[in-house]
């Protein structure tokens, strides 16, 4: 059999496996991502076997000290801000498009006659493609990961319809000078126009301030004002349309009752779980209350942010985060009160302090 075709293929077998581990790590390692880090280990296995009917032939014709593309020391170009990576983004893509380009080789010296015997092309093919679709997945979950992790503290639900008429941004300001991390709009009843000025002018507040701006059910919504993100519910438009309709680098969250419609969701494509409610609450009286006990269940079944919500107060706020949730809703807690901005501080400093005593557990 001809050496060259059996180099070629040693060589772009090594490249893909390599780049596969790469992002399989980075999925299990960066993301906790388990059904991420499962496909891509099955990618790598699938590759594995396929070359399998080569065996120790490849070994037998490689040769890295004579390799001609192998450049000396004193040849190699330096690293410099042109060709060095500048993020996780950039690892993920690189990798992606190394394992890609090696597996249309592979695919194309298959076709040789004198490999057709040993190599499936077909095969090679549709692990190409089936990686098409990792890439993206891996990379719309790394676009998203510094929003994920912002998904913290406390997270303030601006209910207009709650507001009864105070204006809606100069709330938000007092909320957000408080410490809070998110700021959801949710509005159940003005037209779609007025709505969509309320949330520019909120966007572009909360973006000054580093603070996350989320749309309530209104998918159309949040992609005209270019919010961070979606919230949705069990009746709402399904998860999995939202999440295919959305930008790649924008958050989906749900609300959930229950353990199995938490793993649904985060299976779905959810960057976040709120579950409630926690307590009785005045704001939705057909709240179902699941208790605190819940978020403990779900941090131990679930690796997306947990947020609780539901007749939250200054009163009870230790106990929920005590229970281990990531950030915690509120809408009358904040926005009931006289003194918005004190209110939003004192909350803030409860789930600061709780926090602080788990860590030092």
């Amino acid at each position: 059999m001809p050496r060259q075709p059996l180099r070629m293929i040693d060589a772009n077998l090594n490249r893909s496996s390599e780049g596969l581990r790469v992002l399989e790590d980075v999925a299990r390692f960066l993301l906790n991502d388990a059904e991420l880090g499962r496909r891509l280990r099955t990618l790598r296995h699938d590759l594995a076997r396929q070359s399998k009917s080569l065996g120790v032939g490849l070994l037998s014709q490689r040769d890295a000290e004579h390799d001609v593309g192998r450049l000396p020391s004193k040849d190699r170009q330096p690293i410099t801000e042109a060709t060095s990576l500048r993020g996780l983004l950039d690892l993920v893509a690189a990798n992606a498009k190394r394992v890609e380009e090696s597996l249309r080789v592979i695919e194309e010296l298959a076709k040789l006659p004198e490999m057709t015997s040993m190599l499936d092309s077909a095969g090679f093919e549709q692990t190409r493609f089936a990686l098409y679709t990792l890439e993206r997945d891996l990379i719309s979950k790394v676009s998203r990961r510094d929003k994920v992790k912002r998904m913290a503290g406390l997270y303030v639900i601006l209910d207009r319809q709650f507001l009864a008429g105070r204006d809606a941004f100069e709330i938000a300001r007092q909320v957000i000078e408080g410490g809070a991390r998110v700021i959801q709009l949710r509005d159940k009843q003005s037209k779609k126009g007025e709505l969509l000025l309320v949330a520019q002018k909120l966007k572009e507040l909360c973006g000054q301030t580093g603070v996350l701006f989320i749309i309530n059910d209104y998918l159309d919504l949040a992609l005209a004002a270019d919010a961070d993100g979606l919230h949705i519910g069990q009746e709402d438009l399904p998860l999995s349309v939202a999440r295919r309709q959305l930008p790649i680098d924008k958050v989906v969250g749900c609300s959930v009752t229950t353990p199995l419609q938490a793993t649904k969701a985060q299976n779905e494509g959810a960057d976040y779980i709120a579950v409630g409610s926690m307590f009785p609450t005045t704001t939705k009286k057909e709240a179902i209350i699941v208790g605190v006990d819940i978020v403990k269940e779900l941090k131990r079944t679930i690796s997306t942010p947990v947020v609780a919500i539901g007749g939250i107060n200054e009163n009870n706020i230790a106990e929920v985060v005590a229970a281990g949730a990531d950030a915690v809703a509120v809408v009358s807690a904040a926005l009931g009160q006289k003194d918005v901005k004190g209110a939003v501080q004192k909350l803030v400093a409860e789930i600061n302090s709780v926090k602080g005593k788990c860590q030092n557990k």
